[in-house]
């Protein structure tokens, strides 16, 4: 058995799943994630001031979790993967190298978008089920917490897509 591996039984990755065509679509379904998170939002904000019959609007409240999770996702997707395994680890390596230091902006980016959904959470809880609003003015809520997710996950689908490895590269020298 070999030393390197975590998991027992290894099962090789298809080759159409290293492919240009599946970055693409990567790319393009993180994008369209991306946009129907702010889709929701814009909706819910739209929504709280025209159509709303109750006097419950969007405040800059529930604007604090989005803008947190879109800094977060682009912070995370700002870091190469390469940076990340580019050095070994070591706590005594402070002077010197990059590894720690995009580990720690990943980290931050994670926390930026963890604390995002965390406080459209908070924020549909204290906001809207707490004083038990009904379900069209609960919308609003509800419509931050599926943003906010819908973001999450269009920066997980765009970090996996980005850092698919090709068998080709681009490679600019003058």
């Amino acid at each position: 058995m070999d030393g390197n591996r975590l998991w027992r039984f290894h099962i090789p990755k298809p080759d159409w799943l290293n492919s240009q065509y599946m970055r693409t679509a990567g790319v393009y379904a993180a994008g369209g994630l991306f946009s129907l998170g702010f889709f929701f939002f814009l909706d819910a904000a739209v929504f709280s001031k025209t159509a709303n019959a109750s006097n419950i609007h969007i405040k800059f409240v529930d604007w604090i979790p989005i803008i947190c999770s879109a800094f977060g996702m682009l912070v995370i997707n700002s870091i190469e993967k390469s940076q990340l395994t580019s050095e070994a680890f070591s706590p005594s390596r402070w002077d010197g190298g990059t590894a720690w230091k995009a580990r720690l902006v990943l980290f931050l980016g994670f926390a930026l978008m963890a604390g995002g959904l965390a406080g459209s959470v908070t924020v549909l809880t204290l906001k809207y089920l707490v004083p038990k609003y009904p379900f069209p003015t609960m919308y609003l809520g509800v419509a931050n917490v599926i943003s906010n997710s819908l973001i999450m996950l269009s920066s997980a689908v765009l970090w996996v897509s980005q850092n698919i490895e090709d068998d080709f590269q681009y490679n600019l020298s003058l």
